[in-house]
C-alpha cells in the first residue's frame, strides 16, 4: 500500500508535535481491543500526559501508520518522534524499567511487595505446580483491579516476592497493586477457589439514584459530567452539567483524587465506563447515575424532557 502525502502528513502532525502518541483502537478511556488496553495501562501507570489517536475514526491513519512506521499492527507508540513498537514491547519495557528512561523519568520502584498467602492457598498453589518444572507462578492485577494467576515460564524482568513457600512473579504495575494483598482458598456455594483481596484497589463505582444525585447537587457536593453526544445534551441537560470532552478530561484528572465525581449518560449505561475510567485513575468518590437523564425527568425535574 502506498501512503499519500496528505495521510503522511496527518501522521507526522502528531508524531512530532507531541512527545508521546499512541495510535490505538478506541480512546485511553475506552479501548476498543485488548491489546490497546494492554498499552494503554501500561502507559497509565507511568505518564499521566500523552495523545491517543483513535485509527477506528479514520481508515486512513488506520492503514498508512503501518505503511510509516513499517510496523504491521497497532497500537503502536512514538516517544519523541520514534516508533517505540506495539503492546508486546511496551510491556517488556515496562518491567525492564526501559520505558521510564525513553520517557526520561526516575528508574521505576522494584521493590517486592508484601502479599500473604494462606496456608490454604499456598497448598493448593504447590498442588497445582508440583510436576511442572521450568513453570513459575505469575500473579496479575490490571488497571480494573481484576487478579488472576497463571503459570508460564518466567520472562527475567518480573518482580518476586515469597510467601507460604510459593514464590510468586508480577510485572511493575502488579507490585505496585499487589502491596498488602491476602490470598486464600475459599468454598462458597459456587465451589472453590482463590479469593484476592487487595487493600491498594480504589473503592468500587457506586450506583447513585437520582434523588441521591439531586441531593448533592443542591448541596454543592457534587461534580456532574455529561458523557451524552451534543445531540443528545440538546434533546435534554440538567443545568450545571459538565460536558465530558478533552478540555473537561483534563481538568478532572487534575482534581483531587477525593473529590465527589458523578456521570450521566441517557439510561446509565455507557457512562459506567468514564466512571471506571477515573475510578482506574485512583479517584475514591466515583458514582454513575442510575438511570441516567431518563430518570432525572421522570423522578426528579419533568421539565428536563424525555426521548
Amino acid at each position: 500500500m502506498e501512503m499519500t502525502d496528505a495521510v503522511k502528513g496527518k501522521i507526522e502532525n502528531f508524531v512530532n508535535n507531541h512527545k508521546v502518541v499512541l495510535f490505538m483502537k478506541g480512546t485511553r478511556q475506552q479501548p476498543m481491543c485488548g491489546f490497546s488496553a494492554k498499552t494503554v495501562a501500561a502507559l497509565d501507570s507511568v505518564v499521566p500526559d500523552y495523545v491517543d489517536v483513535n485509527v477506528l475514526d479514520d481508515p486512513d491513519i488506520r492503514e498508512g501508520i503501518k505503511v510509516y512506521g513499517n510496523w504491521p499492527t497497532i497500537p503502536q507508540l512514538y516517544i519523541d518522534g520514534e516508533l517505540v513498537g506495539g503492546c508486546d514491547i511496551i510491556l517488556n519495557m515496562l518491567n525492564s524499567g526501559e520505558l521510564h528512561q525513553h520517557l526520561g523519568l526516575d528508574a521505576p520502584d522494584r521493590s517486592p511487595p508484601e502479599i500473604t498467602l494462606t496456608p490454604a492457598a499456598a497448598e493448593k498453589i504447590l498442588e497445582a505446580m508440583e510436576g511442572h518444572e521450568g513453570i513459575a507462578l505469575h500473579f496479575q492485577v490490571d488497571a480494573n483491579w481484576d487478579a488472576q494467576f497463571n503459570l508460564a515460564p518466567p520472562q527475567g524482568n518480573e518482580i518476586s516476592s515469597e510467601s507460604g513457600g510459593v514464590r510468586v512473579l508480577m510485572d511493575i504495575a502488579t507490585a505496585q497493586r499487589a502491596r498488602g494483598a491476602v490470598i486464600d482458598w475459599v468454598s462458597t456455594m459456587q465451589g472453590e477457589g482463590l479469593a484476592i483481596d487487595l487493600p491498594q484497589a480504589p473503592p468500587p463505582v457506586k450506583q447513585m439514584t437520582v434523588q441521591e444525585l439531586s441531593e448533592k447537587l443542591k448541596a454543592g457536593e457534587m461534580t456532574l459530567v455529561d458523557v451524552r453526544g451534543a445531540d443528545d445534551r440538546a434533546r435534554a441537560v440538567i443545568e450545571g452539567s459538565l460536558v465530558l470532552d478533552k478540555k473537561t478530561m483534563e481538568e478532572l484528572e487534575g482534581l483531587p483524587k477525593e473529590t465527589e465525581l458523578a456521570f450521566i449518560c441517557h439510561h446509565g449505561n455507557s457512562s459506567m465506563g468514564a466512571a471506571e475510567y477515573f475510578r482506574k485513575q485512583g479517584f475514591t468518590q466515583v458514582s454513575n447515575v442510575a438511570g441516567g437523564i431518563h430518570a432525572w425527568s421522570m423522578e426528579i425535574d419533568p421539565s428536563v424532557p424525555t426521548y
